[in-house]
């Protein structure tokens, strides 16, 4: 039997970099601490272990954000400092925190799945 090559996973979805629904409550979750501008965001997001250190996507971001903003749940400022380039400051809005609250549901019913398919996983490749 032929040796197979082993390969490389990692800009494959199974390494979990690709997971961009969670990206939004944990942009919401970030400004319900403190307003940012988007770049800041995407350094507190890739903070959070799950990201596996690496920042996301940094355009999806302001996509979201902007998105966001359509729906309300966030509201946006320019803040310009002398001698610096004008910064977009997102602040999340009580919408938004419904909308967080809302998240922390969806999140633990995601978590219970997520446990039942990692069983499911486990035993398929033992």
């Amino acid at each position: 039997m032929p040796k197979q090559r082993q390969q490389k996973f990692t800009h494959c979805p199974c390494a979990g970099a690709t997971l961009d629904k969670l990206v939004q409550p944990a942009i919401l979750a970030i400004l319900a601490k403190v307003p940012l501008h988007g770049y800041e965001l995407a350094q507190k997001i890739s903070d959070i272990p799950h990201f596996l250190d690496e920042p996301p996507d940094l355009s999806g971001i302001y996509r979201i954000l902007k998105s966001f903003e359509a729906r309300g749940m966030v509201t946006s400022s320019w803040n310009i400092t002398q001698g610096g380039r004008p910064k977009r400051i997102f602040a999340i809005t009580e919408a938004g925190r419904q909308c967080l609250e809302h998240w922390t549901i969806t999140l633990q019913n995601y978590h219970k799945g997520i446990g039942s398919l990692l069983k499911t996983v486990q035993k398929a490749v033992r």
